[in-house]
């Protein structure tokens, strides 16, 4: 179990480095709290080409993965104390 647990620490920590570095990667859309407001207006809500889709595919898939090293790692901690 402790050897599971160290894998899924590395694992937890590669993926939030590379959750970091994807979502700096994604394009722009909005300006940020004016937008919430009206202060702003964007016309394209979808991804705008084919890199940016794949882009969108890989950070919600190593999001999914980072979830479930959480959980597990959570479950780990609570069911061996």
């Amino acid at each position: 179990m402790q050897i599971l647990q160290v894998v899924l620490q590395v694992i937890l920590g590669i993926t939030s480095a590379l959750l970091t570095l994807l979502i700096l990667l994604h394009k722009g859309r909005g300006g940020g709290l004016s937008d919430m407001f009206g202060g702003g207006m964007t016309s394209s809500l979808g991804a705008s080409g084919v890199a940016e889709r794949n882009l969108n595919r890989i950070t919600v898939i190593l999001a999914l993965v980072w979830v479930v090293a959480i959980i597990v790692l959570g479950l780990i901690t609570k069911f061996t104390s």
